[in-house]
């Protein structure tokens, strides 16, 4: 795979306006809902490794977590730096650090829940990675993965109507291409993902799958009805076959079994 931006923030402003639309919108909404419908009412201690401009920190702490973001990227962090200070409510809340997903400085179990998002798509494999994050999971804990689906290569190129490249990349079954910021990712299978939380001794949940039916509308701007309609609708498929395996995404989630006395 080609090498990657060393610094994200020369992507960021294209990131936030993907945030923004529709198409970014219903990624962070629907990993969101997962993760807050999975921890319950009880206050955690969430770690968000590649936590890019704060989206997923700011959401968390919003609903009383105490998080930490962490990120490789100074420029990004400078952005979560500041989009967490305009709300003072949600900075007490806040721990924002530069780190990188192969140098995590906390003991083993520190968090109630490890979040990390489109990062492992960019890295070379998902073994070491996924090895790194399970050992912070607490006794209860949850892991959630977010990354590029591999059974869905080809969908958004033939829904797009690129159809040599459609089917170049499904009769190769090449999961690795350029996605939205212009930097080359790699995808995964889910099935891969679940054994890999097996491996570092966490339980797989119900894997979802993201973005199924609007992940090709590259400038979609909807109103606010028809975008919670569409919401509701990727919401009910992303966690039901066969719909679910067509995601552009997948959002693995595994928790790591209550301690035994």
């Amino acid at each position: 795979m080609s090498s990657i931006s060393s610094d994200f923030a020369a992507v960021g402003t294209g990131y936030a306006a993907y945030s923004r639309g529709g198409r970014g919108r219903l990624r962070h909404d629907l990993t969101a809902r997962r993760i807050l419908a999975e921890l319950g009412d009880r206050p955690a201690r969430i770690l968000d490794v590649g936590c890019g401009d704060g989206e997923m920190v700011l959401r968390l702490a919003a609903a009383g977590h105490q998080v930490t973001g962490v990120e490789k990227s100074p420029g990004m962090l400078a952005s979560a730096t500041e989009r967490v200070a305009a709300d003072p409510a949600i900075a007490e809340r806040v721990t924002l650090t530069e780190g990188d997903i192969h140098h995590l400085p906390y003991d083993d179990g520190a968090f109630d829940a490890v979040v990390c998002h489109g990062v492992v798509m960019y890295l070379p494999d998902s073994v070491a990675p996924v090895a790194h994050l399970a050992r912070l999971v607490a006794p209860g804990g949850l892991l959630s993965i977010l990354t590029k689906n591999a059974l869905a290569v080809g969908v958004r190129e033939a829904l797009s109507g690129d159809y040599a490249l459609a089917r170049a990349q499904i009769e190769s079954g090449q999961a690795d291409s350029v996605g939205n910021l212009g930097i080359r990712t790699r995808g995964d299978i889910p099935d891969h993902l679940d054994s890999l939380a097996r491996a570092n001794g966490l339980t797989p949940l119900p894997w979802q799958g993201v973005r199924i039916f609007h992940d090709h509308r590259m400038d979609w701007q909807p109103s606010e009805e028809d975008y919670q309609a569409a919401l509701e609708t990727e919401w009910a498929a992303s966690s039901r076959s066969p719909y679910r395996e067509l995601g552009r995404l997948v959002h693995t989630v595994a928790r790591r079994p209550e301690a035994t006395s």
